[in-house]
């Protein structure tokens, strides 16, 4: 059975439900898995002011284990895929305080993705997001 999850995906605006503070008018997310077999996700789209938008590249293996993120010393990510249509990442801190998490859920028939996360961003506001990818 393919990964349902790798590939390219485009963000459908119409069916999202943006935080205030986060609202991109346009978005492409590409979803591979590397060499070890983590998720790699890299995102680029354009906010609502038109400016374009590059989201940092995030890595996370489904395993349950956690993981330190790259150059954020005192954070660590864990990730699970309860199913092959979902994938769960949590980001928190040494404390075991929550810094962002979010849900991955593919369609049943592999065309749509619904994302819904939450956390805080470079500014320290707090964000929930859900937002609904169609199959590029």
């Amino acid at each position: 059975m393919p990964d349902l999850f790798v590939g390219t995906w485009k963000l459908n605006p119409a069916r999202c439900e943006f935080d205030p503070n986060h609202r991109p008018t346009s978005g492409l997310l590409v979803l591979d898995r590397d060499a070890q077999g983590q998720y790699v996700m890299k995102a680029e789209g354009t906010d609502a002011n038109g400016k374009p938008v590059t989201e940092r590249p995030q890595t996370f293996v489904p395993d349950g284990e956690p993981r330190p993120v790259p150059d954020f010393p005192g954070l660590t990510t864990r990730a699970t895929q309860p199913s092959p249509h979902e994938l769960r990442a949590q980001v928190t801190r040494e404390d075991g305080s929550v810094v962002g998490e979010g849900t991955y859920v593919v369609s049943p028939d592999g065309q749509s993705m619904t994302a819904t996360s939450a956390g805080f961003d470079t500014q320290l506001r707090r964000f929930e997001t859900r937002t609904v990818w169609e199959r590029a």
